[in-house]
Parts: C-alpha cells; sequence; structure tokens
C-alpha cells in the first residue's frame, strides 16, 4: 500500500514537475522583490504615472496578440479560415505556456495545439514556428536600432545600415529556391522528405512572406515602442536606452533559456540592455531603472493573462 502511494506520488511529481518549478521560481522571486525594494515602492511608480496611461500601455500590448494571430491566420488560409477566434485561444495559451515554463519548454505546445485544433502536421506548424521566430529576433532588433539611429551625427548612414538590414529577409527568402533544392538533392532520401516537409512550412508565395514579414515587424514595433514609453515614463533615460531595455527584455523572452515566467531573466534583460545604449550607472539611476525594469516585466505578464482571459471569453472550447 505505502509502496503504490510513493509510487502514485513519484508519478504526480514527475506529471507536474514543470508547475512546481514554475510556483517554486515565481514565489521566490516575489519574495526577492519584497526584500530587495519592497512592492509597495514597486506600485507606487505605478500610481505616479496614472491609471490611463497604464490601461492604454496594457491595451496596446494586448492588441499585439490580435496582430501575431493574424500572421499565423495569414500563414495557414486553408487550415484556419474563419476561425480566427479559436486561433486566438490557441496563441494566446501557447503564449503564456511560453512565459510561464522554463528553459522555452512552452514552445512545444505550439506544433501540438495547431495539430489538435486544426489538423497541421507537427513538421510544417514546427517549420513554420522557427521562421517565426527568426523574424522575430530580426524584428526585435529593427526595433530596437530606431532607437540607436536617432539623433546620430551619422544620421544619412546610419538610416542607410538600418533600412538594409530591415530589408534583409525578404533577399534571405528570395535567395531559398536556390539553396534548399541543391540541398534536398545531397541528402539522403529520408532526410530530403524532412527538409521537403520542413520547407512545406514556408510561405509559398513572396507576397505571403511579406505579409508575414510586415506583421511582424508591426508587432514588435509596437511592443518594443510601447515597451521604451513605460521605461521612459517611469525616469530611464535617454531614449535610446529604453529602446535599449524594450530589446534586452524581449531578447531574453526570445532566446533559448529563460526562467519561469521570465522572472529575474527579463527585467536583469531590460536593465543589461538600458545600460548597453547608455542609461545612468549611478547608485540612484541604477535602482530606478532595476524597479522599472520589474514593473515593465509585471506589465508584461499582465498582458499575457489578460490576453489569455480574453480570448477564452471571445472564444469558448465547446
Amino acid at each position: 500500500m505505502n509502496v503504490e502511494r510513493e509510487a502514485s506520488r513519484g508519478s504526480w511529481l514527475a506529471r507536474n514537475r514543470m508547475g512546481i518549478v514554475s510556483l517554486a521560481t515565481v514565489g521566490a522571486y516575489a519574495a526577492f522583490v519584497q526584500w530587495a525594494w519592497g512592492w509597495p515602492v514597486l506600485f507606487r511608480q505605478w500610481a505616479e504615472i496614472g491609471l490611463a496611461p497604464v490601461l492604454m500601455a496594457l491595451a496596446l500590448l494586448v492588441s499585439t496578440y490580435f496582430i501575431r494571430c493574424y500572421r499565423i491566420y495569414d500563414y495557414f488560409p486553408g487550415e484556419t479560415r474563419g476561425r480566427f477566434l479559436p486561433l486566438l485561444r490557441v496563441t494566446q495559451v501557447h503564449n503564456l505556456l511560453n512565459i510561464m515554463l522554463p528553459f522555452r519548454a512552452g514552445e512545444t505546445s505550439f506544433p501540438i495545439l495547431m495539430r489538435s485544433e486544426f489538423a497541421i502536421p507537427l513538421t510544417r506548424s514546427t517549420s513554420a514556428l522557427l521562421l517565426m521566430r527568426l523574424l522575430d529576433l530580426h524584428a526585435l532588433f529593427a526595433a530596437a536600432g530606431i532607437g540607436l539611429v536617432i539623433g546620430r551625427d551619422d544620421a544619412v548612414f546610419a538610416w542607410l545600415l538600418w533600412t538594409l538590414f530591415l530589408l534583409s529577409p525578404l533577399a534571405f527568402f528570395l535567395l531559398k529556391g536556390g539553396i534548399l533544392a541543391p540541398l534536398r538533392r545531397r541528402l539522403p532520401e529520408k532526410f530530403g522528405r524532412l527538409l521537403a516537409e520542413a520547407e512545406a512550412g514556408l510561405p509559398a508565395t513572396s507576397p505571403a512572406f511579406l505579409r508575414a514579414w510586415l506583421m511582424t515587424l508591426v508587432n514588435w514595433s509596437t511592443k518594443v515602442a510601447v515597451l521604451a514609453w513605460v521605461l521612459a515614463v517611469m525616469g530611464v533615460a535617454p531614449l535610446a536606452a529604453c529602446f535599449g531595455g524594450a530589446l534586452g527584455g524581449e531578447l531574453s523572452s526570445v532566446l533559448p533559456v529563460h526562467a519561469p515566467a521570465g522572472v529575474g531573466t527579463y527585467p536583469a534583460g531590460i536593465t543589461a540592455g538600458a545600460l548597453s545604449f547608455g542609461a545612468a550607472r549611478g547608485g540612484n539611476s541604477l535602482d530606478l531603472l532595476a524597479t522599472a525594469s520589474v514593473n515593465a516585466h509585471l506589465l508584461v505578464v499582465v498582458s499575457a493573462v489578460a490576453g489569455t482571459i480574453l480570448s477564452m471569453l471571445l472564444s469558448p472550447r465547446r
């Protein structure tokens, strides 16, 4: 009897270990924030900003989830046509899992959810997810690059370099046919079929790729601009440091390793990005940057939860 109870307990711990790690990490982080600054200090920053700007920032962040959903809706038109709201629910659940689970474990939910909800093969949805993540990285750097270019003495040359970087994904897409086809012929048949299935997850035409690329740029430009604005309102300066902080935080959430719910890693990314882009390093300035980073992270988490709740209200499971 005791053996069965121990086995059942061990099985439960194995099934729920990710959730346990996430909850323990969030709890430890909340305790650390209370010890380092105190939650009243952080909430006071929000009170100084005012309710209207906070709600506006939250609404803009939630709006980016609709843009991201439409990117996938347009990416798989045959499978998702007429089912935007169920797709919104799927993308929001995936997004929340991606935020809450450590080490990008939540990414695995996307192909599984797309297969169960829309019967899209795992290889195709995984390939699409990989391309979208590469476009996400490009858009993040492009959005943050605006903060570097603004106000430079060599503005014309800087904007030219930024424009070339902005257009680089289109060049890579146009060259993919000359790269993948010869590679597929040289691979063994099994790997050649796998590459063909992965290629099927890429946009079939240049217009389809352009739409995915442009929606990615709009999505991340909006998110980085909102986070940069929030950091600026909280006292982080100069403007380039605000863009750098927004980039650093989002990069910490896109790269392979991050903590559950981004606790610690997301604010650290904001702080590192802001310092790299010229934020002041003095005692009071650094303390203000740290508290602003934590508050910006809280805003991102709240927007993800709000977006998920909204998607479930708009499209409840039958």
